[in-house]
């Protein structure tokens, strides 16, 4: 059976091992960290209370349109450690709670009742939003300006009231696609809202990993395929070309060598481990993620997880009986220069005006996390710019949620490029197989 070798631990690469591991192919993959996962892992963490911890980096959650992410949690055997929630909360300063959650009626209808229903948004605002979705219906996939204008571009040509942008299309897509609106391409927003909100019924619902993320990915979950070995803490340094195949790949001064090869690494990382490739990343940019990990001394809500309005943090998620909260800030540029108590106290003082049980609580310990790469920013123009998995080298395939997947940048896209690479090989070595599973609806 041919042997693959795989440059990158992270979701792509891994996706990729688990499809061409399932198959019979023998995998190899390198990880220069000394865990998977890439930017959706866990690491330990010890606090002033001295108790060590495995903590996320940051709260990942995936919708259950992210068909390929479920596919490859079915694969690793994990899929039961993912929480599905049928409702979102959506709380404004001063502590008001609406809930949108799907009803009885078919898709793209079965918001109606719910919809129609919440607090945050007036009436005049909930019509020009369903205006909104009946165009949305309309125009994706097929309208092409929607890969050369904004979202919010789109949103003002559809006449969308500020509190409807600021309040509903802000809140779901600079979460979904972790860009601003007015930086995020129409055609990624437009792909958010279809696919998670009215292609199907259950498309919406929101998963959330009860574990943390790297037991997701945990040893235990490989030995079923005895052809993947898992090297950690392994740096890729270079790639070995020879014509137009490459020939191996150096690490810690070793060559490995193999049939075909992937490069499943974040788009900065190209140029130094394959120039030869020649792929032109001027003007790609990133869009940073914060994470804000809380534990208090006492419970301050009872919900699960909650969406907040009007201010900066724009979600948290209860982790351990309302005393423990993972706060989220999603394209969080703002807060990449604040030092870390200033981000707590801005956490901490937000969150006040949401749950009044955090006025009465004590702060124990809190951590910051600021990945300042999370994801390359779905701008317009991007689209076309994107990278098929093949290249000019017969034997090299790319995989990343950066390459042409059809997603944004999300564990989805992640997943999806590195199921399109592994087809490329069984492809090419006479064995087709279809990995990429049907979006819903």
């Amino acid at each position: 059976m041919p042997r693959v070798v795989i440059v990158g631990g992270g979701l792509a690469g891994l996706a990729a091992a688990a499809a061409l591991g399932q198959s019979g192919f023998e995998v190899e993959l390198f990880e220069a960290r000394p865990v998977l996962g890439g930017r959706a892992t866990s690491y330990p963490w010890t606090g002033p209370d001295e108790q060590p911890r495995l903590i996320d980096n940051c709260q990942h959650i995936l919708l259950r349109c992210c068909t390929n992410l479920l596919d490859f949690y079915e694969r690793l055997g994990v899929a039961d450690r993912i929480r599905f929630y049928r409702e979102f909360y959506f709380i404004e300063p001063g502590g008001r709670v609406s809930r949108l959650a799907g009803g009885r009626l078919p898709a793209p209808w079965h918001f109606t009742g719910s919809f129609l229903g919440v607090k945050f948004l007036a009436l005049a605002d909930k019509l020009a939003i369903l205006r909104a979705l009946a165009a949305v219906r309309r125009e994706y996939p097929a309208r092409g300006e929607l890969e050369r204008m904004t979202m919010l571009d789109w949103l003002e040509e559809k006449r969308q009231p500020a509190r409807a942008i600021d309040r509903f299309w802000r809140q779901v897509l600079v979460s979904a696609v972790n860009e601003e609106l007015d930086r995020m391409g129409a055609r990624h927003g437009l792909q958010v809202i279809w696919l998670g909100f009215l292609a199907s019924a259950s498309g919406y619902e929101m998963g959330v990993p009860a574990v943390p993320l790297g037991e997701l990915y945990r040893a235990e979950a490989w030995q079923r395929w005895e052809r993947v070995e898992l090297r950690l803490r392994a740096p890729v340094e270079r790639v070995l070309f020879d014509g137009k195949r490459v020939v191996g790949v150096v690490w810690r001064g070793a060559t490995a060598t193999a049939d075909f090869y992937i490069l499943a690494v974040p788009f900065e990382r190209l140029p130094a481990l394959a120039p030869e490739l020649g792929i032109d990343f001027d003007g790609w940019q990133h869009s940073p993620i914060t994470g804000i990990h809380l534990w208090f001394d006492r419970a301050v809500t009872e919900l699960p997880h909650a969406t907040l309005l009007d201010r900066t943090i724009q979600w948290f998620f209860n982790k351990a009986g309302g005393r423990y909260l993972q706060v989220v800030v999603s394209a969080s540029r703002k807060l990449i220069e604040l030092e870390r108590s200033e981000v707590i106290e801005l956490a901490r003082r937000e969150l006040e005006e949401f749950l009044p049980g955090v006025r009465r609580a004590r702060l124990e310990q809190a951590h910051v996390v600021k990945e300042l790469r999370a994801t390359f920013s779905a701008l317009p123009g991007i689209e076309e710019r994107r990278p098929p998995a093949r290249t000019a080298f017969e034997n090299l395939l790319l995989a990343g949620d950066w390459t042409r997947t059809g997603w944004p940048p999300t564990m989805e896209g992640a997943v999806r490029g590195g199921y399109l690479a592994a087809e490329e090989i069984a492809a090419a070595c006479g064995r087709p197989a279809r990995f990429l599973q049907p979006d819903l609806g």
